[in-house]
């Protein structure tokens, strides 16, 4: 049964206030994370915060088991966190990330992401973010007129001339040579 975020709830939230563990869970729309009131993770917005008297309701309604305070009392198994972690680069990846920040968005250190991640992904979260960004990239210049300046903006690299030399490191060709290569096909 889902109940109302009171203020009682919501202090036990930012206060990490362990007496209310057995009382509830609290689940972030934004995340899909749930948690114990006693999560030491960031808090989130109130807005953002559903509560659920049992783990097993916060599960059925597509929330995951937070990495850091382990609500339902068991590990999420790797995969799917690094797929949390995933999604969530996806939908976000034209934002200014940093490892501190996926790490605590997804309840874990970013020391354990970063080793996480790279055993499952076979790359870093950088390298991920940075070839979800290049993707982008190409299909921007090939499908738009946009200058290269918005095309960097655009998938959150604002410094264009480090831009231009990611691109070329990772394609082999600057922007103006692949949009060049690739508009007429």
């Amino acid at each position: 049964m889902e109940l109302c975020v009171t203020e009682e709830r919501w202090q036990a939230i930012i206060t990490n206030d362990a007496s209310y563990d057995d009382q509830f869970f609290y689940a972030v729309k934004t995340t899909k994370i749930f948690c114990r009131p006693s999560c030491k993770s960031k808090p989130p917005k109130w807005d953002n915060v559903r509560i659920f008297q049992q783990a097993n309701e916060a599960i059925r309604e597509g929330f995951r088991p937070c990495k850091r305070c382990k609500p339902t009392g068991q590990r999420l198994p790797d995969r799917e966190w690094v797929a949390q972690i995933t999604d969530y680069i996806d939908a976000h990846y034209s934002e200014k990330l940093t490892l501190a920040h996926l790490a605590d968005m997804c309840h874990g250190s970013p020391y354990h992401l970063q080793r996480t991640f790279k055993r499952i992904k076979d790359m870093t979260p950088v390298e991920y973010m940075q070839q979800k960004r290049i993707n982008k990239a190409k299909q921007l210049l090939v499908h738009s007129g946009k200058t290269i300046a918005a095309i960097s903006a655009e998938v959150g690299m604002p410094n264009t001339p480090y831009f231009i030399t990611l691109f070329k490191k990772t394609t082999g060709t600057t922007p103006s040579e692949y949009r060049q290569l690739h508009k007429h096909q």
